[in-house]
């Protein structure tokens, strides 16, 4: 299965089906026929010992040199400390601007690869080989590439696109189920704000035959990045539905204890609060959303030791403040949200203490 992002000249194909480990090195050799053969392919500790290896060998076959960059697993290597050591180790590996960079992993490899991509030698071009569904489905998927500072999340980053997205579905099935559930918070996401479909399948998926809903996730993706690349009219934002404070929770949280699927998780919960009170999401809805939720166990009420206080401090800092003012994504049923400019500090602070009682 494929799906097109349109972008123009920036344009790439998602490819989405099992066994596409094995075609790296052919993929990129359509992409990239230079004289120069060297790449760096970044993985992390925990994807290492599972896919590295058939993805160098993969790039052997085709003639490419590939310098195999390993950062420790975790949100923490999401790092401007972590890019200056991949970047060292690319130079010291003679790579130059007619190299590329392979993305082996989930979405905190995905943006930092992506990243280390947009500013080595200015910008040189990159695949993303994600294996993990929040990544397969979101942040593989829209040129958004980023590290993160205590100030926030993804403050620091690009747009930056990749040349193609190669999603083997058979990934997946190495990961841990809190791995594997907390990617479904981005597809909950998806189908409450533009696919009601999407939510009913959501609620009897076949682990075995993940392609059908990784794709229509994807295309899902993909048309809202072909309308608004950068994030500039309005119709991106959108995906950010449930980001605001998901991403003031894992901040205060410290990067790390929450998965960004589960804190996500919590940030969709308070949303849906929000838009009960402000949008008119009807009380059925949303019992219906946490339902969903909580069938991939993932988390609907806060825990005590975060305070409100460190949340709203966090999200203070967060890229969807404009001119001090929220742009905050309401919903008003499942399969319709909006962006709004009328929510207040007061109404997320409630909303987040609403959360300690859900």
């Amino acid at each position: 299965m494929t799906v097109h992002v349109s972008l123009g000249t920036r344009s790439y194909t998602v490819h989405i089906g099992n066994g596409l480990i094995g075609k790296t090195g052919p993929v990129c050799r359509e992409l990239f026929d230079k004289p120069n053969t060297r790449c760096a392919v970044i993985t992390d500790s925990n994807v290492e010992k599972l896919h590295a290896a058939p993805v160098l060998q993969s790039l052997a076959g085709a003639g490419f040199q590939a310098e195999l960059i390993v950062v420790p697993a975790g949100e923490k290597s999401k790092s401007l400390e972590q890019a200056e050591i991949i970047c060292n180790r690319m130079i010291a590996a003679e790579l130059d601007r007619s190299s590329f960079v392979v993305a082996l992993g989930g979405g905190v490899v995905g943006d930092l690869a992506g990243f280390v991509a947009s500013i080595y030698y200015r910008g040189i071009p990159f695949i993303q080989i994600p294996t993990t569904i929040v990544a397969q489905i979101d942040s593989s998927v829209g040129g958004k590439t980023g590290v993160n500072t205590a100030g926030g999340k993804n403050l620091i980053g690009a747009f930056y696109q990749p040349k193609a997205v190669l999603a083997d579905t058979d990934t997946l099935l190495t990961l841990p189920d809190r791995e594997f559930n907390e990617g479904f918070a981005e597809a909950i996401k998806h189908a409450i704000i533009r696919d009601p479909a999407l939510f009913e399948d959501l609620a009897h998926i076949d682990r075995n035959n993940l392609a059908p809903v990784i794709t229509r996730n994807v295309e899902i993706k993909a048309a809202i990045v072909s309308a608004d690349e950068h994030e500039t009219t309005g119709e991106r934002a959108l995906l950010n539905f449930g980001h605001t404070v998901g991403h003031g929770i894992e901040n205060a949280a410290g990067y790390g204890r929450f998965l960004h699927g589960e804190a996500v998780s919590l940030g969709i919960v308070a949303a849906c609060e929000i838009s009960m009170r402000k949008a008119g999401l009807p009380k059925n809805d949303c019992a219906r959303i946490l339902k969903l939720l909580g069938q991939y166990n993932l988390p609907t009420k806060l825990s005590s030791d975060i305070s409100t206080g460190s949340i709203m401090t966090a999200l203070k800092t967060d890229k969807k403040f404009s001119r001090g003012k929220v742009r905050f994504v309401l919903c008003s049923g499942i399969g319709s949200a909006f962006l709004s400019r009328d929510i207040t500090l007061d109404d997320i602070e409630i909303a987040v203490e609403q959360l300690r009682q859900t």
